[in-house]
């Protein structure tokens, strides 16, 4: 998976989690993390959050991630806590 993957898909919704435990989350950010790596080389490294329902908060391990344009993934998520308008969760690629 790169940046560009996900890039797109921005502000679209995303199902988190398995079974009784799915909730819909929009992806606010699709940020890249680059840090020079050396002359001349850079790391593939970025950021993705989601924003689900205030209520609901996951803990930090591995979770179901699928959308529609995407094979469905598990992914590392760990809750970031709340802003105005939900709960946010942030996966890491290193």
């Amino acid at each position: 998976l790169t940046l560009a993957d996900f890039e797109p898909l921005v502000g679209q919704c995303f199902r988190i989690g398995e079974g009784a435990d799915v909730f819909d989350a929009r992806l606010i950010q699709a940020v890249d993390l680059r840090e020079s790596q050396g002359v001349g080389r850079r790391s593939r490294q970025f950021s993705l959050i989601w924003r689900g329902p205030p209520q609901m908060r996951i803990e930090q391990r591995v979770h179901r991630v699928q959308h529609p344009e995407l094979a469905p993934r598990d992914l590392f998520l760990v809750c970031i806590g709340p802003d105005a308008q939900g709960m946010r969760y942030e996966a890491v690629f290193t």
